[in-house]
């Protein structure tokens, strides 16, 4: 679509965009047969194509689609479905440019870290095909002779998948890579916001080989969508990532038809920085992390709690970066740091920082004015305990630092919402480490490092932040269901 960033950049990337489409079985119902939305580009407010929309009719055939799909997935033998997956990451890895143009210019993501982001899709779905080959039963000894007791598992059967913007090729190639790795079909909404991201996998799929009516991509009223995905009886199981509001409210609904849930929700990462580590060094690579995507990551890091005899050669060092991050065109060489994905977000980030700014110290950086959803990186200190800052996810460029008087209070800080996804420590002390991963209360914490999840390790949260995993080998089991069976001769 595009070469390397530079003036004609965008143009050629605008210029490319593709037509949009619903897919329902066999059928890519596009936008001249449906009423349609237009997809903004966040960089600039113009419009980048319209986005047909599905009805009642259309959601209806894609659920009955992936019902009569999904028995000869189901029974497709494990090493035939990972060969259409390995060529689907194969497929999408030879057009990553593509895809990656395609994030930047929906997303605002800036190009390189589009391209890393394409990647990881990529590695999620190769490991779910590799791991589809190994959902081994086993044998149980039995009591008694003559007896055979057999424990297996068998996938749940068609799944109903909900995926936000704000990752939009990770989010849904992890659901999707998980159903049909494990041998379900799926139906997906991905997000309206950000479409071309979520239709490359269905083209690549399509490209592979995959029979129709496995995987298919609707978009339209999300709140509509969602309820239907989580009542209709056809669908066994539901994987949604989104806020933890909705995802209560999701919840509820899926218990009518008792269907197996995986729920990704909120989070508020907490940062525990010790005085024994390189504190510059750590800040200097905090404020990187924190930015990144503009913070809009549900596992961004923002609450930074740093030991007190660190803090202010700390937060010197992280508002120094966070001040000489380049904000501007995702496409435009050396930017760190892209727009909001759109106004709603920037609206949410402006009333937070007019809340905090009576009672604490605010320091921004620049950010580019004109169109476009632009918010430059902000940090909050000396900020009240009852501030908004301190309570509220902000998902975008905002970040609370405060002192902490011991490790302690820290860990007792870190624990205090309701919320506990993703969780960061650094210390020099292998005995704190420890401590910090019996206590901090998160479904992941990284030590030392920025990478709350990789495609063969499980991500989750806990308490507010949801249940169930997704990712490594239990993201694919949790599309799969135990039975036992025992048989006498």
């Amino acid at each position: 679509m595009t070469g390397a960033p530079g003036p004609g950049a965008r143009r050629d990337a605008e210029a490319a965009y593709p037509a949009l489409a619903l897919v329902v079985g066999d059928r890519w119902i596009g936008a001249e047969e449906r009423p349609t939305v237009p997809v903004v580009d966040p960089s600039t407010e113009r419009g980048l194509g319209h986005l047909p929309l599905a009805d009642e009719a259309d959601l209806d055939r894609a659920i009955q689609a992936a019902h009569d799909a999904f028995p000869g997935w189901r029974d497709t033998p494990a090493l035939a479905r990972g060969r259409i997956l390995r060529a689907a990451a194969a497929w999408l890895r030879a057009h990553r440019r593509d895809w990656a143009v395609l994030i930047a210019l929906e997303l605002g993501k800036p190009l390189a870290q589009a391209e890393a982001e394409a990647e990881t899709a990529c590695e999620m779905i190769e490991w779910a095909a590799e791991e589809g080959r190994r959902l081994y039963g086993r044998d149980i000894p039995p009591r008694t002779s003559g007896l055979r007791l057999t424990a297996f598992s068998e996938p749940v059967g068609p799944v109903g998948a909900i995926a936000g913007w704000n990752a939009p090729a990770i989010t849904p190639a992890r659901k999707i890579a998980g159903a049909l790795g494990a041998g379900c079909s799926i139906v997906i909404k991905p997000s309206e916001a950000t479409p071309a991201s979520g239709l490359m996998l269905a083209r690549a799929f399509a490209e592979a080989g995959l029979p129709p009516g496995v995987l298919n991509l609707v978009f339209g009223d999300p709140p509509a969508i969602g309820r239907t995905l989580a009542t209709d009886p056809r669908l066994r199981m539901l994987t949604f990532t989104g806020g933890t509001s909705v995802g209560k409210e999701l919840a509820a609904c899926c218990v009518a038809t008792m269907k197996r849930m995986v729920m990704e929700l909120g989070g508020h990462a907490p940062v525990i920085v010790l005085a024994d580590c390189d504190v510059e060094a750590v800040a200097r690579a905090g404020a990187a992390a924190k930015y990144r995507n503009a913070g809009q990551v549900c596992t961004s890091p923002t609450r930074f709690l740093v030991e007190a005899p660190a803090y202010r050669r700390f937060a010197d060092a992280f508002t120094a970066a966070a001040q000489a991050l380049r904000v501007g065109d995702p496409f435009a060489a050396g930017t760190q740091m892209g727009p909001l994905q759109n106004a709603r977000r920037a609206a949410a980030i402006r009333a937070i920082l007019r809340e905090a700014r009576p009672r604490a110290t605010v320091i921004e950086g620049c950010a580019p004015e004109g169109p476009g959803f632009w918010q430059a990186p902000a940090v909050l200190t000396d900020l009240g305990s009852d501030a908004r800052a301190w309570h509220e996810e902000p998902f975008g460029p905002l970040a609370v630092l405060a002192p902490c008087a011991s490790l302690d209070a820290a860990i007792a800080e870190a624990n205090r919402l309701s919320l506990g996804l993703a969780a960061y420590a650094f210390t020099g002390s292998l005995a704190a480490a420890e401590r910090l991963g019996r206590e901090v209360q998160a479904g992941t914490l990284a030590v030392n490092h920025w990478s709350a999840s990789f495609p063969e390790t499980p991500f989750g949260g806990v308490k507010d932040s949801g249940f169930g995993l997704e990712g490594g080998p239990e993201g694919v089991m949790a599309f799969r269901q135990q039975r036992f069976v025992s048989v006498a001769s």
